[in-house]
C-alpha cells in the first residue's frame, strides 16, 4: 500500500535548556518520513533550495524513503529557529525564513498519484486542496494544520475538511478551530464539519482518537529524559499513517493500533535533538515499545462491587 507525504523539508535551529542544534534536518515531511519508514516505505513531495544538504537526506533513502518528489529550486531553503522553556511545553519562534517554500506549488510525480494513503503536512490549506486534485482514489487522506492557517485561511481549511478522512491537530488548534475550550466538544465540532475521525494530540498527556461514536485514548510513553519536542507531532503522524499502510486497513481496531504506533514514534522523536532519535532504532525496537503500551493501559478489573 503506497504512502505519500506532502510537506515541508526544512533546516531547524533549536535551543533548549538541555542543548542546542543548528541547521539540522527538519520539517514536517522529514520527521514524518523518518518515523514512518521504519514501518512502511514513504514517498516525499516537497521543495528545497540550492543550499540544502541533500547528501544527508539521501543517506536516509535506504531506510525506505523516496526523495524523488522533492523539487530543487533556486534560492534559500526553509529555515526555522526556536527556543524552548525548561519544561519543554512552550516555545518561542526566534526566526522563520520561508525561502523557496514561500512559492511552493506541489506537483505530484505521475507515479505518486495513485497513492492509497496520503498525508498532507502542515502547509497552506489551498495547497493541500491542490494536492487532493492530483491524487486519484486514495484509501485514506489525513491532514495537519496550525493556528496560522486557522486564523488566516479558515474558509479554505473548512473546504479541505470536507475532503479528508482524518484531521490531526494539537489541543490548542482544536480549541481555536472549533471555538470551544472543551477538547471533547471541540472534537465533536470538527467531526460535524467533514472528517470521519479526528486525532487530537496533547503532548505529554497523550492523544485522542475520536469518531462519531467512540473515543480512544493513548497515553504518552513515560520517558525519564526528553530533549527536543520539535517534530514529535509529525513523527506521530508518520507512525500512525505508516502502520495503516502496512496493515492495508482502516478499520477501528487498526486505527487504534495506529495510535499506539504514532505515540511510539513520538516518544523516539523527543528522545534526541532533531531526527537523531531515529538513527539507531530498528523495527524490533519499535515493536518492543509499542507492545509496552499494553502494560501502561491494561488492567484486569475486579468482579462487580456489591
Amino acid at each position: 500500500m503506497s504512502l505519500l507525504v506532502v510537506g515541508s523539508v526544512a533546516l531547524d535551529s533549536i535551543f533548549t535548556p538541555f542543548g542546542e542544534t543548528a541547521d539540522a534536518l527538519g520539517g514536517s515531511a522529514v520527521y514524518f518520513s523518518v518515523a514512518g519508514a521504519l514501518l512502511h516505505p514513504v514517498t516525499v513531495v516537497g521543495v528545497v533550495g540550492k543550499d540544502y544538504p541533500m547528501p544527508l537526506l539521501e543517506r536516509l533513502a535506504p531506510r525506505g524513503i523516496d526523495w524523488s518528489g522533492v523539487e530543487h529550486a533556486e534560492g534559500e531553503s526553509f529555515r526555522w529557529k526556536g527556543k524552548y522553556s525548561y519544561d519543554l511545553q512552550s516555545r518561542e519562534t526566534l526566526e522563520t525564513r520561508l525561502g523557496v517554500f514561500a512559492d511552493f506549488q506541489p506537483k505530484l510525480p505521475p507515479a505518486t498519484r495513485d497513492a492509497e494513503y496520503v498525508f498532507l503536512g502542515n502547509i497552506d490549506p489551498e495547497l493541500q486542496l491542490r494536492v487532493l486534485e492530483q491524487v486519484h482514489q486514495p484509501k485514506l487522506v489525513a491532514c495537519d494544520t496550525m493556528n496560522y492557517w486557522i486564523q488566516g485561511k479558515k474558509p479554505s481549511l473548512m473546504r479541505l475538511l470536507e475532503q479528508v478522512d482524518v484531521l490531526m491537530v494539537n489541543d490548542g488548534e482544536a480549541r481555536e478551530l472549533s471555538g470551544d475550550w472543551n477538547i471533547h466538544r471541540a472534537g465533536r465540532w470538527i467531526l460535524r464539519h467533514g472528517p470521519d475521525r479526528v486525532v487530537i494530540k496533547q503532548g505529554e498527556y497523550g492523544a485522542l482518537l475520536m469518531d462519531r461514536e467512540n473515543t480512544f485514548y493513548v497515553p504518552a510513553f513515560p520517558l525519564e529524559e526528553v530533549f527536543d519536542p520539535t517534530g514529535a507531532g509529525d513523527a506521530f503522524a508518520g507512525g500512525f499513517m505508516a502502520y495503516l499502510a502496512r496493515a492495508g486497513s482502516t478499520d477501528s481496531v487498526d486505527l487504534r493500533r495506529a495510535m499506539i504506533y504514532g505515540a511510539t514514534m513520538g516518544s523516539f522523536a523527543v528522545s534526541q535533538f532533531g531526527i537523531r532519535g531515529f538513527e539507531s532504532i530498528t523495527l524490533s525496537d519499535v515493536e518492543d515499545r509499542a507492545r509496552a503500551f499494553r502494560e501502561l493501559t491494561q488492567v484486569e478489573m475486579a468482579e462487580r462491587l456489591a
